[in-house]
């Protein structure tokens, strides 16, 4: 005889989506503002890391938001303007190429949150970043969430403010340095990137020579 089929969801099946209780919490005990804090860039092999911080507004939050990575281009693209217009703060920072070969892409992607957090036109009481990791050096206390884009609202407003930005740089990249075909990969390290690094070399300061295959031993640079 077969078993019955379960009508309750699979864990796996479960998708869980960011909400505004950990800020909620945040403002119960006075930290408010709260800003939200991402980065996008840390695999590729060409380009800044960009971090965007964002305070959102309680009473105006956009639908939708999510990690960046679950969302289309046209949706990211959508949400990006929506935060813009509502959120009480927004701020992105970057750090180029060679200040990610400089200082290691861990330290870069801090860095570029902290700038992040520091260009806010509010200055928040509270600070969350995706990650393990408390960017030093904040003007205001700092917390790290674990898969924080898809816990806090404003740290996925935060993912999607980034995305966008890096997304766009790259295309502009692209449209500079055409046989790289940047604003089709965004700078990863795809067999059309890999192929155009092998047959024109590296740009300079646009790919990030610290990172493989660079440091082992590619010698034509590009200007």
């Amino acid at each position: 005889m077969a078993r019955p089929r379960s009508d309750s969801p699979l864990l796996f099946e479960i998708v869980e989506k960011p909400d505004f209780s950990v800020e909620t919490r945040a403002m119960a005990q006075g930290l408010w503002p709260v800003a939200g804090m991402d980065e996008a860039g840390r695999g590729p092999l060409a380009g800044p890391v960009v971090a965007a911080a964002v305070v959102l507004d309680p009473a105006r939050i956009p639908d939708g938001l999510d990690d960046s990575k679950r969302l289309t281009f046209d949706q990211r693209e959508a949400l990006f303007d929506r935060i813009v217009s509502s959120a009480i703060g927004v701020a992105m920072a970057s750090v180029c190429a060679e200040g990610i070969d400089d200082m290691n892409i861990l330290r870069a992607s801090l860095e570029a949150m902290r700038r992040a957090a520091c260009g806010l036109p509010v200055r928040p009481k509270l600070a969350l970043a995706d990650g393990r990791d408390v960017p030093p050096g904040l003007p205001c206390e700092g917390r790290a969430l674990v898969k924080g884009d898809q816990r806090s609202q404003s740290i996925a407003a935060a993912s999607i403010v980034a995305k966008v930005m890096r997304d766009r740089m790259m295309a502009g990249c692209g449209r500079l340095h055409v046989q790289y075909g940047f604003e089709v990969h965004m700078g990863y390290a795809t067999v059309r990137h890999r192929t155009a690094i092998d047959l024109h070399g590296p740009v300079a300061r646009l790919h990030r020579t610290s990172f493989a295959p660079f440091r082992l031993g590619a010698e034509r640079v590009e200007e």
